[in-house]
Order: C-alpha cells, then sequence, then structure tokens
C-alpha cells in the first residue's frame, strides 16, 4: 500500500511538472482564432513563406517565443502587437493546443 502510494505521488508530480499539462488545449483553441488567419485552426498553415507552421512545436518553445513577442525580445510586426495583450495563461493555452497537433516536428 506505502509503494502504490509513493508511485501515486510521484506520478502526480511528474503530471503537474510536464510542460504540457501546464496549459488547456481546450481553451487554447477557444482563443487562437487571431492565430489560425495565418497560422490554420491546427497549425499547419504557412500563409507567408516566412511565416512558421507551428503544429507540432515544442510547447516550451512556444511559451518562449509568445513571451518574447510579447516584451519585445522578439520583434514583428504581427507577432508582436498579437502577443502584447496576451496573459501568461493564454500564453500557455496556446502552446498547449499547437503543441499537441500533428505537424512536421510531431507526426
Amino acid at each position: 500500500m506505502k509503494l502504490m502510494l509513493t508511485a501515486l505521488t510521484v506520478a502526480l508530480a511528474w503530471a503537474l511538472a510536464s510542460p504540457a499539462s501546464a496549459g488547456n488545449p481546450a481553451r487554447g483553441l477557444e482563443i487562437s482564432q487571431v492565430c489560425q488567419s495565418c497560422h490554420g485552426e491546427d497549425g499547419n498553415l504557412a500563409l507567408e513563406a516566412d511565416y512558421p507552421i507551428i503544429a507540432g512545436q515544442h510547447f516550451n518553445y512556444l511559451v518562449r517565443a509568445l513571451e518574447d513577442y510579447r516584451s519585445g525580445d522578439r520583434d514583428h510586426a504581427i507577432m508582436s502587437s498579437f502577443a502584447r495583450d496576451l496573459s501568461d495563461r493564454d500564453i500557455r493555452d496556446l502552446a498547449a493546443w499547437y503543441s499537441r497537433q500533428e505537424g512536421p516536428l510531431k507526426p
């Protein structure tokens, strides 16, 4: 019994520490309408040659990119103006949605 409780505690701690569990993908889809115009609903659209496909991109990468656009550390006219209004929760939820989609990095 004690071993099972320890295993459950470790599993729960791991799940909570997992980056993908830090965001709500369903909410990410709900708030992704602006993103969809350039990246598509699932992140597999590259409207322009310099727009990345973000489907299946790593959760932490997406979080960092959006935080950098928001702070001005990374500059792109469209992304910087969009990210400026995102909360930390919005960023995590968008990253959770797009990181779980099938794409070039995650078939």
